[in-house]
């Protein structure tokens, strides 16, 4: 008997500072009574929403399924709310599970402990019902349960998500500090750019920018890429084969062929380090998209532009790859110079830590939108670029 209703409801987390692109791709998706709450969005919809959401989104980082809300002032109340689920009927017991807690203001001293007495619960109910209990697995787990603090409620959610949906699979081959593929998408958005626009990313690092937009332009859902098995509503109880592969053909569907005989995508990356370019053309070819866009190794001092006109987006060094502070604030000026002289009538946008960025290199920003790298408070600044204005 199935336990899924045609409504429920469901939270999707996301980088804080792109919960308004993460409402608006869920709405594309089916879902209904979207309220954009902080890092992410609560959603009602049916299992199909839910596969869908999984297999299409760009910006989500997990769909968690909504169980069971409750208030609580201990550890013991976790275990009686937990106990109350009926988890037999969601998942089998040969499946392996991990609890995972996320606490905000919330009064319990011991957050391992509260995790144990999830545990216990749920092994404990699984024991009372069927009298085999499921084994723990901290690192590849099954089935994840996720626990939601706040300072008197307690939310537990079942996800379906399985991996974070940030990871699309296609990266081989990365660097120091990359930027999450969610996030990167997200940014995308945010700045207006369009398939057909011409996108540059000169510090294209490991291809994050370029393998977000080159899947674009696609129309090419992210999720088609995971293997057979990979998400976690597969492991499920409730997990329908034929729905699941009717979301698939379907987005497949949707894919738009491109012609590169004649030219690749008007996508452009470079690096002045060899090595990054090496890094992001094996992750292209990874990914499939390898004869898609245009790739060199550059000193982006002298690097032209591409077009005309374009976007122009990068995740620029505050510390961790270009060195020091001094080698900083000697390059930044020189890069500011080098993009009024080769860059007039781009649109600049670059994602940084650093809020004297906009000051170093001589420029003043548009716009300033407050983004979150993991934990990591960033500024994305725009730049519309003039050839002899724009200096501070």
């Amino acid at each position: 008997m199935s336990v899924f209703h045609a409504k429920e409801i469901f939270f999707s987390p996301c980088p804080r500072g792109l919960e308004n692109v993460l409402t608006a791709e869920l709405a594309t998706a089916g879902a209904v009574s979207i309220q954009q709450v902080p890092g992410g969005a609560l959603f009602a919809g049916s299992l199909e929403t839910c596969y869908r959401v999984n297999l299409e989104s760009r910006i989500a980082t997990r769909v968690l399924w909504q169980l069971v809300s409750a208030p609580y002032r201990d550890e013991n109340d976790l275990y009686h709310l937990a106990q109350e689920v009926k988890w037999p009927r969601l998942f089998s017991p040969d499946r392996t599970i991990r609890i995972h807690i996320t606490a905000t203001h919330s009064p319990l001293k011991s957050i391992e402990f509260a995790t144990l007495r999830i545990k216990d619960a749920v092994c404990d109910r699984f024991r009372a019902d069927t009298g085999v209990r499921p084994s723990v697995n901290t690192k590849d787990p099954d089935v994840r349960i996720h626990c939601f603090l706040t300072s008197d409620m307690a939310t537990l959610y079942l996800d379906t998500s399985g991996e974070p949906l940030w990871n699309r699979g296609h990266k081989m081959a990365k660097v120091v500090a990359p930027l999450k593929e969610n996030l990167a998408a997200g940014i995308l958005r945010l700045i207006g750019w369009q398939p057909g626009i011409p996108l540059l990313d000169p510090m294209c690092g490991s291809g994050t920018f370029l393998l977000e937009a080159a899947g674009m332009a696609l129309n090419d859902a992210p999720g088609l890429s995971r293997d057979a098995g990979a998400f976690g509503f597969e492991r499920l109880s409730d997990f329908d084969p034929a729905l699941w592969k009717q979301c698939r053909s379907e987005a497949a569907a949707r894919r738009v062929v491109v012609d590169v005989t004649n030219a690749p995508l008007p996508i452009w990356g470079s690096d002045h380090a060899a090595d990054a370019i090496v890094r992001t053309r094996q992750n292209l070819s990874h990914a499939g998209l390898d004869d898609l866009v245009t790739l060199q190794q550059a000193d982006l001092l002298n690097l032209e532009r591409p077009a005309p006109e374009g976007i122009l987006i990068a995740n620029p060094p505050y510390g961790e790859r270009l060195g020091d502070d001094a080698t900083l604030a000697a390059f930044y000026p020189r890069w500011g110079d080098a993009l009024k002289k080769h860059f007039a009538g781009w649109n600049c946008w670059f994602l940084s830590a650093d809020t004297q960025l906009p000051k170093a290199i001589g420029l003043s920003p548009k716009r300033k939108t407050p983004l979150f790298n993991g934990n990591l408070e960033c500024r994305l600044y725009s730049f519309p670029v003039v050839a002899g204005s724009n200096r501070s």
